[in-house]
């Protein structure tokens, strides 16, 4: 016979030389208690009623079977089952009872019932589960429940916190005693288990979980009289917190008659006491033994899902017999599923060797970069390829992109001195001076901008002063992601000398990109003084551009508006010479949806040059909940030296600048690889004329936004799975036009998202299964475009912001089912359609959208 204990730490002098420490039995008595646990599961604000679940009730007899004569309380109790009953949890109809016509024999088989009802053995040594004494040919479903019974004896008869062991795991429990009553509140945060989960690194994306254990005793002459246990568990979207679901189980053990009983058996102790019974019992472990969960999220989470159990031939099947136009989609979701085997496969599959594979090669990237759990393999496989003979360029710079993003992500988890993590933040800390090629230099920015790594802070300090305007602007925007603790005085100087050009002349775009870094990191007073007193001397549409910046932080009470309040009091810095500049740049703030669960804001930050063609042109989306704050998308279109083009003079700084316009976006706190309209005098020639004003696209694939599973160990001996899943289908993208003819040019964002989010709860016990699923999801469209005309100064600029109308629908799914098939199932679902909109931007881009429309008429 193996035995395992059961261990547990007690608090330091809980009970007083001479007192019982637990419940005790009397010899020569049967104790005959009634006994029912209940499990049902429904959305959060649900009623009894309502719910899906089940509830099985039985008499128990407990009888004392042996006790050390040195410590009574060190005895081996006897429990055993009978008069098994399962049914609702609550009334139902004939209709909707599964259960309707079946007895407990045919639910559970004869089998189950047998082992159920065959007594078993507790030994129980100052009110704590010291071992469960079962036999181990029974079912794992049969021993947790006696488990789940055997946990109501363990009860300490002292105030007092301890470290315990039952089903739920290991636990930090807290008992407090009063006058014949003990009540037990175990913190679930704190058990322990060996079933695991994962969830998503993003707070905003991620599922926030309740949950409370209480269970309180009454006794009565030394032994319990009842015990009534209560565990809720309430799961939740962050970023819609309708899509919830809860389990919750509970436990009544009440003591309805005592008769004479079996007499004490002797032996030395419990072990030898237990053999001498019968040689097949044996000590089990206290925590709940693993079985198997069902999951039942649908489309492409329902493909991850299915993946997620399949091995690497069965994947490599689905992907080669996917046909051209699925198998985008199909690597979205192997890639997703983050297996060992779903990785395997698709290294396998795809040939980074082949040029031609870039679509493809890219999906599975991005998927990586998106992932919600990435481990130290799929970083170590990317890092393979890296050193690997890669055929496009492109996919080269990805590479390197995502591994920044995957350091980033281990690294929260804690692992940033994994040996790989360490031999790929070498790679990356060390490749921008390792190399005199641009595009590797940016590579390398962009994989540390994505890396967040406070060893970076100085290698963006020194490229934020570099003579490239490209590695300039990565360097600031990078410098602006960090937390602000992390803004030495010397990173700050550095970003002062650029904007106030204390060493040499820079670019527009890269002053305004200092601009957003000071004011965007607890700035001094001197500091905002500094920028005020420099409007006026910038270029015109620099001028501009800085003034609507400030009037935005102002109006939208950003950080830095108590500062620059202070330092607008001072009229130098504050006149209205400075503050009249004319321009069409422009920086705006708005909100685009407002609820308890979730805020979400927008800005857009234009910047042309003195001859109207646009510089810079940023939007930003943000996520906000109550803990965490989600950059969800930045597009940022930028062109530079089209000024010959229509015979205009450079802005200082920008005489010698090459032909150049490209997009770079970042989706989920992610930097992706930029893309390029056109570089250089006679590729931009060959596109003004075949330009067809289609955009191009950055980003287009599913993205499985969230990602939460766990094991529910219920203290009752029942199991709860809960699954909890986003998906995104996006597609962004972006264009640029101009005509030399009506001199007048055009960009446009589009961005396109479909959003499912699934939430499943199921209770499965072999024999009976309860569920619940909450879902949402919508489908909307987001276009940003901007209208310049440049024939005359100040140019014309028209910014419209438009959100199609949308539609949003919950869903509510409740079912139970039996293995023979037999199933009640419940739908209930609300669709709504939220009416489209155009953003409200300034009173100034309004007048001016009437002028360029006005115009074109």
């Amino acid at each position: 016979m193996i035995v395992t204990r059961c261990l547990f730490t007690s608090c330091a002098s809980c009970v007083s030389s001479g007192a019982a420490a637990g419940p005790r039995l009397n010899n020569n008595q049967l104790y005959k208690f009634s006994y029912t646990t209940e499990v049902l599961v429904d959305r959060v604000r649900g009623s009894k009623e309502g719910s899906a679940g089940y509830k099985i009730s039985s008499d128990v007899n407990v009888n004392l079977v042996w006790r050390d004569q040195t410590n009574k309380d060190d005895q081996l109790i006897q429990l055993a089952i009978s008069n098994l009953r399962i049914e609702p949890v609550s009334p139902r109809s004939e209709k909707k009872n599964i259960l309707h016509g079946s007895t407990t024999k045919s639910i559970l088989g004869k089998n189950k019932l047998a082992a159920l009802t065959k007594p078993f053995l507790v030994h129980l040594k100052n009110g704590k589960a010291k071992a469960f004494y079962s036999y181990r040919s029974e079912p794992a479903t049969v021993k947790n429940l006696k488990r789940g019974l055997a946990s109501l004896l363990q009860v300490q008869l002292s105030t007092g916190k301890v470290v315990e062991n039952d089903v739920s795991g290991r636990c930090t429990v807290e008992y407090k005693a009063v006058k014949g009553q003990v009540t037990r509140t175990k913190n679930l945060e704190t058990c322990k288990t060996e079933e695991t989960g994962f969830t998503t690194h993003s707070k905003v994306l991620g599922v926030s979980r309740k949950a409370s254990s209480v269970t309180v005793f009454t006794l009565e002459n030394g032994f319990i009289r009842s015990a009534e246990a209560e565990e809720t568990h309430s799961l939740a979207v962050n970023a819609r917190r309708s899509v919830a679901a809860k389990v919750v189980s509970k436990q009544s053990l009440k003591l309805v008659g005592t008769e004479a009983g079996p007499l004490e058996a002797a032996g030395k102790d419990a072990a030898a006491v237990v053999k001498s019974m019968d040689t097949k019992l044996a000590a089990m472990i206290c925590v709940l033994i693993p079985s198997p969960l069902s999951r039942a999220p649908r489309s492409f989470l329902a493909l991850i899902q299915t993946i997620r159990k399949a091995p690497k031939d069965e994947i490599l099947k689905v992907l080669k017999s996917a046909s051209k136009t699925s198998l985008p989609q199909v690597v979205d979701a192997v890639t997703s599923s983050q297996t060992s085997e779903s990785l395997d496969a698709m290294l396998e599959f795809l040939n980074f060797t082949d040029a031609k594979g870039l679509v493809l090669q890219e999906r599975f990237l991005y998927a990586c970069g998106f992932a919600s759990h990435p481990n130290e393999r799929m970083l170590q496989a990317l890092l393979d390829i890296s050193k690997g003979k890669i055929g496009s360029t492109d996919i080269k710079e990805s590479v390197v992109i995502i591994m920044g993003a995957l350091v980033h992500k281990l690294c929260q988890k804690g692992g940033c001195k994994l040996p790989t993590v360490e031999q790929v933040k070498k790679m990356i800390l060390n490749g921008p001076d390792s190399t005199t090629v641009e595009s590797e230099v940016q590579m390398y920015l962009l994989a540390l901008k994505n890396s967040l790594l406070p060893e970076a802070i100085p290698i963006f300090t020194k490229y934020a002063e570099s003579e490239v305007g490209a590695y300039s602007t990565i360097a600031l925007t990078a410098l602006q992601r960090y937390d602000v603790n992390l803004m030495t005085s010397e990173v700050k100087q550095t970003v002062n000398r650029v904007y106030h050009q204390n060493r040499r002349i820079y670019e527009k775009n890269v002053r305004a990109a200092a601009a957003d870094v000071i004011l965007s990191s607890n700035p001094t007073y001197m500091e905002v003084k500094n920028l005020l007193l420099s409007i006026g001397n910038l270029p015109h549409e620099m001028n501009k551009y800085m003034l609507s910046k400030i009037q935005d932080i102002l109006r939208f009470q950003m950080p830095a508006s108590k500062v620059l309040r202070h330092a607008m009091k001072d009229m130098i810095s504050h006149n209205y010479d400075r503050f009249a500049k004319v321009g069409s740049s422009s920086a705006f703030s708005g909100f685009m949806a407002q609820s308890s669960d979730l805020t979400s804001t927008y800005s857009l930050d234009i910047l042309y040059s003195g001859s109207g063609i646009l510089r810079r042109s940023n939007m930003n989306i943000f996520g906000a909940t109550n803990e965490a704050m989600l950059h969800g998308l930045q597009v940022a279109i930028e062109a530079q030296g089209l000024e010959s083009l229509i015979a205009a003079t450079p802005d200082e700084g920008e005489e010698d600048l090459e032909s150049f316009a490209g997009m770079s976006a970042l989706l989920f706190d992610i930097q992706l690889r930029p893309v390029t309209f056109f570089k250089g005098y006679s590729d931009l020639m060959s596109k003004m004329f075949s330009m067809t004003g289609d955009p191009m696209n950055v980003v287009k694939g599913l993205i499985l936004l969230s990602d939460h599973s766990e094991v529910i160990q219920l203290q009752s001996g029942l199991k709860a799975s809960a699954e909890f899943q986003g998906g995104l289908a996006i597609d962004i993208s972006g264009g640029m036009e101009i005509s030399l003819w009506y001199r007048e040019s055009k960009t446009s964002v589009n961005n396109r998202g479909a959003l499912v989010i699934t939430g499943n709860v199921t209770v499965d016990m072999d024999f009976l299964r309860a569920g619940v699923e909450v879902s949402f999801d919508t489908e909307a469209s987001l276009d940003f475009i901007t209208t310049v005309q440049f024939s005359e100064y100040p140019f014309l600029v028209c910014m419209q912001m438009d959100k199609s109308t949308f539609p949003v629908s919950e869903y509510l799914t409740k079912y139970e089912s039996l293995p023979s098939g037999k199933s009640v199932v419940s739908r209930k679902s609300k669709k709504t359609l939220v009416p489209g909109s155009e953003f409200p931007l300034h009173q100034e881009n309004s007048n001016m959208c009437k002028r360029v429309f006005d115009s074109n008429w």
